[in-house]
């Protein structure tokens, strides 16, 4: 049984808690947060997608607030990090330095050299380290790149992504708008549509980006991702849009042979359009990104074979890329990625 703790319970710690519940194999035994009230907290509903509900039962679990003092005491055997970004570096560290396998919410960290001190940390403790890109596991997403892949309908030609929603208020003292603390709107929401097209396409030539900004920040990106070849690849990523709008995840990718379409919004939400024949829904895996990232993350630490779907070296590289967004944003030109 693998013992697992959660460091952080606000929204992504309790869309953790919920999967790792779920999971066969994997116990909940410990949950880290600064917060005394998190009991009560814990019944409100917060975030911007399913999932993260339902009752917790803090009578199971043992509760810390001093997160060196979980490492010591709670017999662990890995742990769930679901922290504000920039605290992702020293606590996902620390529980490697004590012999743990790693889950950390994405992104990996606000700089890259951050970035090489985990993957260093890693390297030297020989546990596992997982940053949680949950869309690369998320199954159209994934049932889409073994479209792409498998080249049945033929080259790319143009993808277009989108993540768009208000803007996030539910973080303990608003660090989501706080770009020292999440990245903004580029490294904690966009990242998420930048990851997956360098999963898709590899690493941009370069980048050339705008944003839109409100209150003092950045509330919406939009990137073109250049490559060697003509394709035409954006994404864009918001928090600009009022709360009655929602939420919306979606992408259209145009081959020369079909158009691959998947919009959270619509029904059916994934569609396969042909050139030739019908358009039709692909079967995907069961459940969503985070169960499945969940799973893969426990077979790891498990020791147990599974493809292999993130790295660290990759993770890394969205959050230099993003970084290079933000700049050819500021500059208003290309920013190359060497």
């Amino acid at each position: 049984m693998l013992r697992v703790g959660i460091v952080g319970f606000g929204f992504m710690g309790r869309m953790h808690y919920a999967q790792w519940k779920a999971l066969e194999g994997a116990e909940v035994v410990a949950i880290c947060d600064a917060n005394p009230n998190i009991v009560e907290d814990t019944k409100e509903a917060v975030g911007n997608i399913e999932g993260a509900g339902g009752e917790v039962d803090f009578d199971s679990l043992d509760l810390y607030s001093d997160y060196n003092k979980m490492l010591t005491e709670a017999k662990l055997d890995a742990v769930s990090i679901t922290l504000p970004t920039f605290m992702h570096p020293n606590f996902s560290v620390k529980a490697l330095e004590a012999g743990l396998h790693v889950l950390c919410e994405k992104p990996m960290a606000l700089n890259v050299e951050d970035c090489r001190r985990m993957i260093a940390a890693a390297a030297q403790s020989g546990k596992v380290l997982m940053i949680g890109h949950c869309v690369r596991f998320w199954p159209e997403y994934a049932k889409t790149k073994e479209i792409v892949d498998g080249g049945e309908y033929g080259k790319v030609i143009a993808a277009t992504f989108q993540r768009l929603g208000a803007a996030p208020t539910w973080g303990d003292d608003n660090w989501f708008s706080d770009d020292a603390r999440s990245g903004g709107v580029a490294l904690d929401l966009h990242i998420h549509d930048t990851d997956y097209v360098q999963y898709l396409f590899g690493m941009p030539k370069s980048v050339f980006s705008r944003q839109a900004k409100a209150g003092g920040g950045a509330i919406h990106i939009t990137t073109q991702y250049i490559y060697d070849d003509d394709k035409v690849v954006t994404a864009e990523g918001g928090w600009g849009m009022t709360p009655a709008f929602g939420f919306e995840m979606s992408f259209n990718i145009a081959l020369e042979k079909a158009t691959i379409v998947y919009d959270c919004t619509r029904t059916p939400v994934f569609r396969v359009c042909p050139a030739d024949g019908e358009v039709f829904t692909p079967d995907v895996a069961e459940g969503d990104g985070y169960s499945i990232e969940i799973a893969h993350f426990a077979a790891l630490a498990a020791g147990r074979d599974a493809a292999e779907v993130t790295t660290l070296a990759g993770s890394l590289d969205s959050v230099k890329i993003v970084l290079a967004e933000k700049e050819s944003a500021e500059k208003g030109q290309a920013v190359l990625l060497g």
